[in-house]
C-alpha cells in the first residue's frame, strides 16, 4: 500500500485533484499545498468545514484511497472503493492472530504502559514512597501487572497534585472528567490512524468485543494514555495556582477542551526520534499491522520515551 496519510485539520480549506496531484487550497494562503496521489494511502478529514471537490472522489477511488471523514476528531464516515471495500489479506491475517501471539502482543503492550506510567510518576512525584513499589510492579511479570501498576500510579498522581484520596473512577467528576475527555481524544487519533492503515478495530487482542466497540483502538492506545495523565496534571496544577488557598474549578471546560486537544501536535520520543504524538500513533499502528500480517508479534513497538526522564507532551 501506499505510505502518506494526509490529515486535513485546517479550519477552512478546499480539497481536490490536478495532474495526479492532491492539491489543497487553505483559504487565507496563497498557493497550492500538493503532494502525488499515487503516494497516498487515505485521506484523513478533521477539518470542520472543509470543501471535497467530487473528481477528487473519483480520482482516490482510482487510487485505492480511503477517505475518512471526522466530527469532532472522531470517525464517523468511512469512504473507500468499491474494489476496496475490505482488505481481504489483512482482515484473514487479524482474524488468523493465534492466541501466544496475542499474549505476546499485549504483554508487549502492557510493558510500555506501565513503563509509561512510572516514567510519569518519577517526573510528577520523584520522592513519593511508593515509588519503589512501582519500579518493582514494572520490572516484574505478575499476571495483573496492569492492575497493580494501575492502582499505585493513581495513588501516586493522586498526592503530586494534592488530592491524597483520589480514585480513578470513570463515573465521578472533577480530576475523572478532565481524563475521561482526554482519552476520547486519544481514541479518536487512535482510530483514525486504524482506518487509514486499512485495519478493522473491532477485532482487538485483549479488550472484549461488543456491539459498536472498537477493542483493537482501546488496546493500542494504553500505553499513550499517560500522556494524556501529563497533559490534566498540566491543567490541574495550573488552576490550582490560579485559586490558591481555594479547591480550583476542575470541569471540561471550552478552555480545558481547546488545551487537551492539541495534545495529539505535541512531540514525544519514538525510536530515536522525537515526533508528534500522532506521529507516533501512526507508527505503533503501522508496525502492529505489519507484526499481525507477518505473524511475528517482536515487529509490533509500543511507545516508550527514549530518553530516561519523562518526555510526554
Amino acid at each position: 500500500m501506499s505510505y502518506h496519510i494526509v490529515s486535513i485539520d485546517s479550519p477552512q480549506c478546499s480539497l481536490s485533484c490536478k495532474d495526479g496531484q492532491l492539491t489543497c487550497r487553505v483559504d487565507g494562503e496563497e498557493g497550492l499545498r500538493t503532494i502525488p496521489l499515487e503516494d497516498v494511502a487515505s485521506i484523513i478529514i478533521t477539518s470542520f468545514s472543509a470543501t471535497v471537490h467530487s473528481k477528487l472522489l473519483i480520482e482516490a477511488a482510482r487510487h485505492g484511497i480511503a477517505l475518512i471523514l471526522c466530527e469532532a476528531f472522531q470517525p464517523v464516515s468511512i469512504m473507500l472503493p468499491a474494489n476496496r471495500s475490505t482488505d481481504t489479506l489483512l482482515t484473514r491475517a487479524q482474524l488468523d492472530i493465534t492466541g501466544r501471539e496475542k499474549e505476546t502482543l499485549w504483554r508487549r503492550t502492557v510493558n510500555a504502559k506501565t513503563k509509561n506510567q512510572l516514567l510519569l510518576a518519577q517526573h510528577l512525584a520523584p520522592n513519593d514512597p511508593k515509588l519503589d513499589e512501582l519500579r518493582k510492579i514494572v520490572a516484574g511479570g505478575h499476571e495483573h501487572k496492569e492492575a497493580m501498576a494501575a492502582r499505585t500510579h493513581w495513588g501516586i498522581f493522586g498526592r503530586a497534585l494534592e488530592i491524597p484520596d483520589f480514585t480513578r473512577e470513570r463515573e465521578m467528576g472533577g480530576v475523572n472528567a478532565l481524563l475521561n475527555y482526554g482519552y476520547a481524544v486519544l481514541l479518536s487519533t487512535v482510530l483514525q490512524k486504524l482506518f487509514g492503515v486499512g485495519m478493522d478495530p473491532t477485532f482487538g487482542i485483549f479488550h472484549a468485543t461488543r456491539e459498536k466497540a472498537t477493542p483493537l483502538a482501546y488496546d493500542l492506545m494504553e500505553p499513550f494514555r499517560p500522556c494524556v495523565d501529563w497533559r490534566v496534571a498540566q491543567w490541574v496544577r495550573k488552576c490550582q495556582r490560579e485559586t490558591p488557598g481555594a479547591p480550583p474549578i476542575l470541569e471540561v471546560s471550552k478552555a480545558f477542551r481547546a488545551w487537551v486537544t492539541a495534545f495529539p501536535l505535541e512531540k514525544v520520543d519514538y525510536l530515536d526520534m522525537t515526533i508528534e504524538i500522532r506521529g507516533v500513533i501512526e507508527g505503533v499502528v503501522r508496525s502492529f499491522r505489519r507484526a499481525v500480517l507477518e505473524h511475528k508479534p517482536t515487529l509490533y513497538h509500543p511507545w516508550t520515551p527514549n530518553s530516561i526522564k519523562w518526555a510526554g507532551c
